[in-house]
């Protein structure tokens, strides 16, 4: 089989693997592999301005720098993932003091989240290696996104999941055609559950943090956020510096690794300086990156933002050294303040999950604490649309008055 990527590298002990030695971890540590372009080959074919594919609104506008094939499926969702919005929101950079902030709006993938990215990737993986079925435990976006791309592709998705996980996220699941396992236990619990089933009947494996084309699918933000903003910045200008919400850690390095690539072909000047948010309630990397080392130590995870709800991040080595090797830090926030942040980006109309809002929540504790300051360029990645989990965008505001149909009864609420 030809690929289009030189080897894997384990992250934690080195070892390099051909393209068909290693399907998901280093067999000798079980660290995450990172797959490894042909840089030399990617500079003789393409430069900083002829490597992106313009008229494809997608991520595969990247194909050239992506380990997988281009599967096909014009005009279905599988290529619609990625290329997603940068907004400017003037007045809540303003109330934080800040001259450049950015938000980018995961929400118009396909599915509604940024999951859609890994997905996108891994079901082309799956396509090219003969896989029949893909498999993958989750709290409900990364599940919601291979069921969708799965779809799109005309492939089977099984999906296993906790049975608390928001009804809207389980809802698009069987929509999708996949089949659905609730689990009668916590995210870990579904995710080795999941590990059984794969090794149990030969299934293909999406899990973040496990398999390594899913932090492929991720670098794709780190592109667009390049595209999009920094390389638009004037040469004397700070570093951008780039708040993302992590549970299981896969985001945050999977945005590092596109910078990485980026900066090993000498196509950006800078690296970015990347700031980790996570929960009080979910912590375990956060922690790590306090300590300074690189054990991570599972917690009990008890924050109601789902998406990042993890009690032992199955790609937590690399999270931590996405902070620590671009100049960045870890924050934690609490849940109340995560459902401020679900407020305050609603007034300048972006709908965060509270997930998502994490990296809001995040920057304002930055602001507050001196981390960044007025001339730091700032971008937000808000990685899931809040009609994923209703139930928590209604704890983040007050409930609508009911009141009769008559005109003094709206002229007694508006006062």
């Amino acid at each position: 089989m030809k690929h289009k990527f030189s080897h894997f590298t384990c992250s934690l002990c080195g070892t390099d693997y051909g393209p068909e030695e290693v399907t998901y971890t280093c067999p000798k540590d079980g660290g995450n592999l990172d797959v490894i372009l042909n840089y030399d080959e990617i500079k003789k074919q393409y430069s900083a301005d002829k490597f992106m594919d313009v008229p494809e609104a997608s991520l595969w506008r990247y194909r050239a720098l992506l380990p997988v094939e281009d599967p096909g499926g014009y005009g279905t969702p599988l290529h619609r993932a990625g290329w997603t919005p940068v907004y400017k929101p003037t007045r809540l950079a303003k109330k934080l003091g800040l001259n450049d902030l950015w938000v980018k709006d995961e929400s118009p993938n396909p599915t509604a989240s940024f999951k859609d990215r890994a997905s996108a990737i891994v079901v082309a993986r799956a396509i090219q290696i003969g896989a029949e079925v893909t498999v993958a435990a989750s709290t409900g976006n990364a599940g919601a996104a291979l069921a969708g791309m799965a779809a799109a592709a005309g492939t089977q998705a099984v999906i296993f999941a906790p049975k608390t996980a928001p009804p809207a996220k389980i809802a698009q699941l069987i929509v999708f055609g996949a089949k659905v396992l609730l689990v009668d236990g916590n995210y870990d619990q579904a995710f080795d559950l999941s590990i059984q089933a794969t090794e149990a009947f030969g299934w293909y494996n999406r899990n973040t943090g496990f398999n390594p084309f899913t932090a492929e699918g991720k670098k794709t933000a780190g592109f667009e956020i390049w595209e999009q903003v920094v390389r638009n910045q004037p040469k004397n200008s700070k570093p951008l510096t780039v708040f993302i919400p992590v549970g299981d850690g896969n985001i945050i390095s999977g945005v590092h690794k596109g910078f990485k690539d980026l900066f090993a072909l000498g196509w950006m000047a800078q690296m970015p300086r990347i700031i980790g948010v996570q929960s009080e309630g979910s912590a375990a990397i956060a922690n790590t990156f306090a300590r300074g080392d690189e054990d991570i130590q599972p917690v009990q995870a008890t924050t109601l933002a789902d998406s990042i709800s993890v009690d032992l991040p199955r790609d937590g080595v690399r999270a931590v050294r996405a902070a620590r090797e671009t100049g960045g830090v870890y924050l934690t926030v609490p849940d109340e303040m995560i459902l401020a942040a679900i407020a305050e980006l609603g007034q300048v109309g972006i709908f965060a999950e509270p997930a998502a809002s994490t990296a809001y929540a995040g920057l304002v504790k930055a602001v507050n604490e001196g981390i960044v300051t007025t001339d730091d360029p700032v971008l937000v990645l808000s990685t899931g649309s809040g009609l994923k989990d209703v139930k928590a965008a209604m704890q983040a505001v007050s409930a609508a008055p009911i009141i009769e149909p008559t005109l003094d009864a709206v002229k007694k609420v508006l006062g």
